[in-house]
């Protein structure tokens, strides 16, 4: 977003001091707001803490550093010039400018949409889009907020097996973040022309898995309204018994990136004085190590993620959301036409290869194996098993999601199919991430004009319109009118493409194969 010199109005007092905001032609913004205090020295493994006050005016023009991340991984990571930092906990706000036609200026409390970037834990920040939300702000009248929280190995490693009294350590340290970052809209929010009692959390990829997993987080509960999960691996939440395994190769990994052929043990003692005092360049690329191996050694997981501790998060979300402890709100969740495609090269880390497949299949009985496969003709040629990998990740556990839920609270499925045409014809079709471009109304960037330069950008761009236009009613109300609620009787599901419709339970024969699956993890 182009700065702006105009300030006047944009002080506002939150609970810890006056942040200045930017005015750009119809939008006002706040950036680089903190909303816990920095984890940093004995801090680094512990949950987040209050933020600390601050006197005078802080500067609220430009985004904040992001959390440290690898440029190495099966991902890619922050721009060069883009500073990492420990001190990473903050959030942005942007609004309606007051009488730009949508404002609050008449006093009424906007509705707020908080997003969490995606990135598989690994890499992302708030500032990676640093327009996105703006067109949710320009055509919905909301107040848009997005989070940066700790990734990679600070964030999402379980190194609670290496705490002591004397050097505490905690899990699932990314999610706290998200927590207290909701925290922080409850109680500052209102400040901002936002409307504490209608948030609506939301995220794509793995911020998709922070939403569902916020859903079913105690602590979380009553921090926000109603939820959007987009392209979401709702199951990539795994035991201790794994997650403490990949913390012990973790830490080899560690030891032997710090001292090359050495002999250090790596006891419990000996690992956490590493974990703490390690350079945060080196804890990111030995994670990148571990996650690189992670798709032979435990296929069809992903090591940097949410671990079931019996405390913060008690139980794998999927059984909160049958048993209906998750929250009872209600909730937008859908998929992409063909999310496996994109993972192909660098980003090669679904169940792909017949190894992997296998593995997935280990506790699944021969019979449902063969009705499974049967869905995916050729497999394990390359396009069916990027398919089936996808539906593996994301469409069955977010079928599995939306059927538990929806016996609980109101649930509205979606499949997101349309792609511009050089985008179907690279063989990527409605892939993994591409509905950002639409939502957040992408496609006037480089990229989006290039996806565009064979054709079907302007569709592309009509189908974004609509798609944002139920999010935002959702926002608003909690309704979105034309779009029949799912259920399991109908399984009513909402097709985004050129000319949207409904169907009831589209690929139901696939869906019906897949129940019979069981979980190898």
């Amino acid at each position: 977003m182009t700065r702006h010199t105009d300030t006047h109005g944009l002080d506002v007092r939150t609970r810890q001091g006056i942040v200045r905001g930017v005015r750009h032609a119809a939008i006002e913004a706040w950036r680089n707001i903190p909303y816990a205090s920095a984890p940093v020295g004995e801090y680094r493994f512990r949950g987040p803490r209050p933020p600390a006050e601050w006197t005078g005016v802080r500067d609220g023009s430009t985004f904040g550093p992001v959390a440290w991340q690898s440029r190495e991984g099966n991902f890619v990571g922050a721009a060069k010039n883009q500073e990492m930092s420990e001190d990473c906990l903050s959030l942005n706000v942007m609004r309606p400018a007051r009488g730009a036609g949508s404002g609050s200026s008449d006093g009424r409390l906007l509705p707020v949409m908080v997003f969490i970037h995606g990135g598989a834990y690994a890499v992302g920040s708030s500032a990676e889009y640093p327009r996105n939300g703006e067109a949710l702000v320009r055509d919905g009248g909301i107040v848009y907020v997005s989070i940066n929280y700790r990734l990679s190995a600070l964030g999402y490693l379980d190194f609670s097996r290496f705490s002591t009294p004397e050097r505490p350590m905690e899990s699932n340290l990314g999610l706290r973040d998200q927590v207290a970052a909701l925290q922080w809209v409850q109680q500052n929010i209102a400040a901002f022309g936002g409307d504490p009692a209608n948030v609506t959390v939301f995220g794509e990829s793995a911020g998709g898995n922070a939403v569902t997993t916020l859903m079913a987080t105690p602590s979380a509960h009553g921090l926000f309204a109603k939820a959007i999960a987009q392209s979401a691996p709702t199951n990539a939440i795994y035991p201790p018994e794994l997650t403490q395994r990949w913390a012990d190769e973790f830490v080899a990994f560690l030891a032997d990136r710090i001292e090359p052929g050495g002999v250090e043990s790596t006891s419990v003692d000996d690992a956490g004085e590493l974990l703490t005092r390690a350079d945060p360049s080196d804890l990111v690329e030995a994670a990148t190590a571990l996650t690189l191996l992670t798709p032979d050694r435990d296929p069809g997981t992903i090591a940097l993620c949410p671990v079931i501790d019996g405390d913060f998060l008690p139980e794998r979300p999927l059984d909160a959301f049958k048993f209906g402890r998750a929250a009872r709100i209600p909730l937008i969740i859908g998929t992409n036409d063909r999310e496996g495609s994109l993972f192909t090269g660098r980003l090669d880390i679904l169940a792909t290869t017949p190894t992997r497949i296998r593995a997935i299949f280990s506790r699944t009985k021969k019979k449902a194996r063969k009705a499974i496969k049967a869905e995916y003709p050729g497999l394990p040629a390359k396009r069916p098993a990027a398919d089936f990998a996808g539906d593996y990740a994301f469409w069955y556990p977010t079928v599995k999601v939306a059927e538990r839920h929806s016996r609980f609270a109101p649930v509205h499925f979606y499949r997101f199919d349309i792609a511009p045409r050089l985008v179907r014809q690279l063989g990527f079709d409605a892939t993994h991430g591409l509905e950002l471009f639409a939502l957040f109304d992408r496609m006037n960037g480089w990229f989006g004009r290039a996806m565009g330069a064979l054709g079907g950008r302007r569709a592309f761009k009509r189908t974004g319109d609509r798609m944002r236009r139920h999010w935002i009613e959702f926002a608003h109300s909690g309704r979105v009118p034309g779009w029949p609620a799912y259920d399991e009787q109908t399984r009513s599901t909402m097709i985004f493409d050129e000319v949207d419709r409904v169907e009831d339970d589209p690929r139901g024969a696939r869906r019906v194969a897949w129940q019979a699956f069981v979980p190898h993890v």
